[in-house]
């Protein structure tokens, strides 16, 4: 997503806004796109991935599956909402798709949360 009122012609890096916790992207704070701008930080993944990936969680609601605000589909399988946004869901297939590429990139910094990291 992005900050209301930016300019389309020009996005800056504190344009891009995380979907599940609209803070800017910024060198320290690592972004993976999903599409039509669609964005998740590495603190709103690593608890995505914590919830969904190794907890089991499904937060999806009675009836029809919520779509994945990152690959727009409507997926019967976990997902993960986010407690800040009632629009910002993730499916698990993201969730796992966007931690393979936020621990491949050495600039991110970003460690994949494991069984012993569950709070």
């Amino acid at each position: 997503m992005h900050r209301p009122g930016h300019n389309p012609s020009d996005v800056q890096m504190e344009d891009v806004l995380c979907d599940f916790c609209a803070q800017p992207w910024s060198v320290s704070r690592a972004m993976v796109e999903g599409h039509n701008g669609a964005c998740i930080c590495g603190a709103c993944l690593a608890v995505a991935y914590r919830a969904v990936a190794l907890g089991g969680l499904d937060d999806r609601p009675p009836g029809t599956p919520p779509t994945c605000t990152l690959c727009l589909e409507t997926r019967a399988e976990p997902h993960f909402h986010s407690p800040l946004r009632d629009e910002a869901w993730i499916c698990r297939r993201c969730t796992k798709q966007c931690a393979g590429v936020l621990r491949k990139d050495p600039d991110a910094g970003w460690t994949c949360p494991t069984e012993g990291s569950i709070p």
